[in-house]
């Protein structure tokens, strides 16, 4: 059975609602033991004013799966911090439509209500398809949109990404503003200990300079010492693909795969 919260029409601006609207609806979702999962309707901005106002008692208590993306990273890292709950990175209620083919739909229904692990498998379209280095990892995949990872950074709710598969999507971020958010994660130390790097859709990103995004992700996570497999149909792209958030992975780059446990039991 598919319901509604209260307040999901409200509006504060730019905002589905205030803060503490939209923070109610979460911790209502997470008390009520008719609630088996949550999907997320969207992204777009303002998850990073509500997770402080979260009951992560109540989480831990009442742990259940989060589904959604974008800016949803946001909510997800403060989940996986207060409550090491795993969730599910695919689209939100409202892509449900021509952008969410049936092959997309069948990846979230089967994220959300299977045990089995997720594959998902390099596609030789997709524009960071080129990004590569060879090789096999194995850790928790952690991640998700490229901005609120870099947005994490200095707050309580960035993940420790050693030993972990980073993943990373993006949509409408030119090459520069990737090449700078890579450059930050860089600087800021907390590559340097990662297993491997998935890289997911990055949509809509090519401007007028003659340097890809690809070319950037390769410059920027090239030398890392780490396997990165690039070209997964996972993030804002037509016909993303729904994988588990917080739970083990193995990349295996030189196959074009990634294999997730499952986040249900």
């Amino acid at each position: 059975m598919l319901g509604c919260r209260p307040n999901v029409y409200a509006r504060q601006g730019y905002l589905a609602g205030g803060d503490e609207l939209r923070a109610a609806d979460i911790n209502t979702a997470f008390a009520d033991p008719d609630v088996r999962g949550i999907l997320c309707t969207r992204g777009g901005y303002g998850a990073q004013r509500v997770v402080d106002q979260i009951d992560m008692a109540t989480v831990r208590r009442n742990p259940k799966v989060v589904a959604g993306f974008s800016d949803i990273t946001a909510l997800q890292f403060a989940l996986w911090r207060g409550a090491r709950l795993a969730s599910v990175h695919g689209p939100g209620a409202a892509w449900l439509d021509a952008r969410t083919p049936p092959k997309s739909a069948e990846s979230l229904r089967t994220a959300l209500m299977s045990t089995e692990p997720v594959t998902v498998t390099r596609m030789p379209t997709e524009e960071t398809a080129p990004v590569l280095v060879p090789g096999t990892a194995t850790g928790p995949l952690i991640g998700g949109n490229l901005c609120l990872v870099v947005s994490s950074l200095g707050t309580p709710d960035m993940p420790d990404l050693a030993g972990a598969i980073l993943l990373i999507e993006d949509v409408e971020e030119p090459p520069y503003k990737v090449d700078r958010m890579l450059t930050q994660l860089r600087r800021a130390g907390v590559l340097d200990k990662l297993a491997g790097v998935a890289v997911g859709q990055f949509t809509n990103c090519a401007d007028d300079w003659p340097v890809t995004v690809a070319d950037v992700l390769t410059e920027r996570l090239g030398d890392l010492g780490v396997p990165v497999l690039g070209g997964l149909p996972i993030g804002h792209g037509l016909g993303q693909l729904t994988v588990p958030i917080g739970v083990p992975a193995t990349l295996n780059a030189s196959a074009g795969t990634l294999v997730v446990s499952p986040a249900v039991r």
